[in-house]
C-alpha cells in the first residue's frame, strides 16, 4: 500500500476506529461518484463472525448494516458466492453495498475469510471497497510462512484499507492500531475540515502529512515510540520469534487436547487460538442444550479462578472457549499448566453434570 506513493498509513485508537474511518472515506468516495443515491439505501456488509465494530459503525453512522451468514462447513469464513448472492440480492432490492470488512482472524474462531474468492467477485463490483480487519491476526503477516492462508498478496492487490493492533499480539500496550490505505486521497476528502485558523503555507502547497485528516480527531496521542522501541529492541528476527513461539505453544494445547477424551476442539486451530469446548465420552443426553448447560457450567468455574483467563463464545448456537496465546512472557509451562486446570475443571462439571435428575419429555 506504499509503493504507489499514493497510499500511506496512521497510527489509530483501535480497530473498531480504524474501520470507522474506512467507512467514512468509503462513504464520502461513493456518494461523490453517485450524488443522486439517497443515504438510507447504502449498506455495509459485514459477516456473522466479523467483530461488533462493523455494526456500531453502521449504529454511529446511521447506515444500515447488512450480516453474511457464514458456514461451519467453510470454517466461518466467507466466500466468493455467499457475497455474490447477497450483491445480486441487493441489485434487485434496490440497495447500494459500498463497503465490505473482510477478516483476517475472526474474533470467536479465527477464521480467516477467503479474500481470493472475494477479489473475484468484485471484480465485477469496482464501486465495493474493501477494507481488512486483521486486528489479532495481521502481525502474523511478519512470517513469511502465515502470509498465503492470510492471503496477503490477494490483500494487496484487492484491499482499499488493511488493519491490524500491535497491542493484542504485537508487543505494544493500547492504543496501536496501524490502519493503511491504498489511497489516501479518499480518507484525506472526506475528513478533511480546514478553517482559516488551521491553514500553514506547507499546508496549502501540499507539503505536509496532516495527520488530523487521517482520524476523528482533531488531535492525536503519541502513539509510535513505543511502537518504535519494541520493533527497534526486538528487531524483524525477535518479532517473528515471538509470533512462532506463540502458534507453538498454542499447537503444545493442542495435541493436549487430542489427547483428552472429555475435551474437544470445535474448529481447526487458528495461530494462536484454539476454540474447545468439554464434551463427556457418554453419549447420554448429549444435545445441544444440554452440551451448552455443561459448557456454560464449565466456563464459570473457570471464571471464577485466579490463576488462568479464557473467554467464552458461540459459533452455530454451541458454546464454546477459547485460549489464546500471544503474551510475550508465556512458556510451556503455562500451557501444561493451563491444559491441567482445563482437565481438571471439566472433570468436576462433568462429575455434578451427571448427578443432575434427568428430566422427562413427557
Amino acid at each position: 500500500m506504499h509503493e504507489s506513493g499514493i497510499g500511506g498509513g496512521a497510527i489509530q485508537s483501535t480497530a473498531s476506529e480504524s474501520a470507522m474511518i474506512a467507512i467514512v472515506a468509503a462513504r464520502a468516495s461513493y456518494q461523490r461518484s453517485y450524488p443522486d443515491i439517497k443515504l438510507e439505501d447504502l449498506v455495509i456488509y459485514v459477516t456473522s463472525q466479523t467483530h461488533s465494530l462493523g455494526i456500531k459503525a453502521g449504529m454511529v453512522l446511521g447506515l444500515a448494516v447488512r450480516v453474511l451468514d457464514v458456514r461451519s462447513e467453510d470454517i466461518y469464513s466467507l466466500r466468493g458466492d455467499t457475497l455474490s448472492s447477497a450483491l445480486e440480492q441487493d441489485a434487485t432490492a434496490g440497495k447500494k453495498p459500498f463497503i465490505l470488512i473482510a477478516t483476517v482472524g475472526t474474533t470467536s474462531s479465527g477464521a480467516i475469510d477467503n479474500v481470493r474468492e472475494i477479489k473475484e467477485v468484485v471484480k465485477d463490483h469496482p464501486y465495493l471497497r474493501i477494507h481488512v480487519d486483521a486486528a489479532w491476526a495481521g502481525v502474523a503477516f511478519s512470517c513469511p510462512e502465515y502470509r498465503e492462508i492470510g492471503y496477503l498478496a490477494e490483500i494487496n492487490d484487492v484491499a482499499d484499507s488493511f488493519c491490524t493492533n500491535f497491542h493484542k499480539w504485537g508487543l505494544v500496550n493500547l492504543e496501536a492500531s496501524a490502519l493503511w490505505v491504498k489511497n489516501r486521497k479518499y480518507l484525506t476528502e472526506a475528513l478533511d475540515v480546514t478553517p482559516p485558523y488551521m491553514r500553514t503555507k506547507q499546508g496549502d502547497n501540499d507539503r505536509t502529512l496532516d495527520l488530523r485528516n487521517w482520524h476523528l480527531a482533531l488531535s492525536r496521542r503519541f502513539r509510535s515510540l513505543k511502537l518504535w522501541f519494541v520493533l527497534r529492541s526486538f528487531g524483524v528476527k525477535g518479532f517473528q520469534q515471538h509470533i512462532r513461539k506463540s502458534i507453538g505453544l498454542n499447537n503444545l494445547f493442542v495435541n493436549l487436547v487430542k489427547q483428552s477424551d472429555i475435551i474437544e476442539i470445535l474448529v481447526p486451530p487458528s495461530l494462536g487460538l484454539t476454540v474447545f469446548r468439554v464434551k463427556p465420552p457418554s453419549q447420554q443426553r448429549d444435545n445441544l442444550e444440554s452440551l451448552n448447560a455443561l459448557n456454560t457450567a464449565f466456563f464459570s468455574r473457570l471464571s471464577a479462578r485466579d490463576d488462568i483467563y479464557l473467554t467464552q463464545t458461540l459459533l452455530d448456537g454451541v458454546v464454546c472457549i477459547r485460549l489464546a496465546v500471544g503474551a510475550v512472557q508465556t512458556e510451556e509451562s503455562h500451557i501444561r499448566s493451563a491444559f491441567g486446570i482445563v482437565v481438571k475443571e471439566a472433570t468436576l462439571t462433568i462429575d455434578e453434570w451427571k448427578q443432575r435428575p434427568v428430566q422427562s419429555a413427557l
